[in-house]
């Protein structure tokens, strides 16, 4: 990372939030965890997904160079963040208590489509900028 994000400050605050939108509906609809374990996972993914478009965007609409990185940077910030307030939680010594590898079957691998969600966005964003900067062909 030779360069230093945008913001550190919202992307750690954003990052923050992107882990407690989906801590609160889990905690809203766990009565569900352990009477249909599917919908509760598939719900729990969408959450995640939608928490990372949306602060995606947020983040993402303030950055005006090297947006793909900047995007890249982000995801891989906000998957950090996730797993360093999940590890007290989930794994040492919270009240989960699962194995590292349950963990990661569980929920880690969900944490992984936060970074390819930002580099999406980064990247339509910077194809969207370019197309705005270049004279349209259908004019000529």
């Amino acid at each position: 990372m030779e360069e230093n994000m945008k913001s550190w400050g919202k992307a750690i605050g954003y990052g923050i939030l992107v882990w407690v939108t989906p801590f609160i509906i889990s905690f809203l609809i766990f009565p569900i965890h352990d009477s249909n374990r599917p919908l509760f996972e598939s719900i729990m993914a969408v959450t995640v997904s939608i928490t990372a478009v949306m602060f995606g965007l947020f983040y993402l609409k303030q950055v005006t160079e090297n947006m793909v990185r900047e995007g890249i940077q982000l995801g891989l910030l906000w998957l950090i963040v996730a797993v360093l307030i999940d590890t007290p939680l989930m794994l040492i010594g919270g009240p989960m208590k699962m194995s590292f590898w349950a963990y990661i079957a569980d929920i880690g691998v969900t944490y992984f489509c936060i970074p390819v969600i930002t580099w999406g966005l980064s990247v339509a964003y910077s194809h969207s900028a370019n197309s705005k900067t270049k004279p349209s062909q259908n004019n000529a």
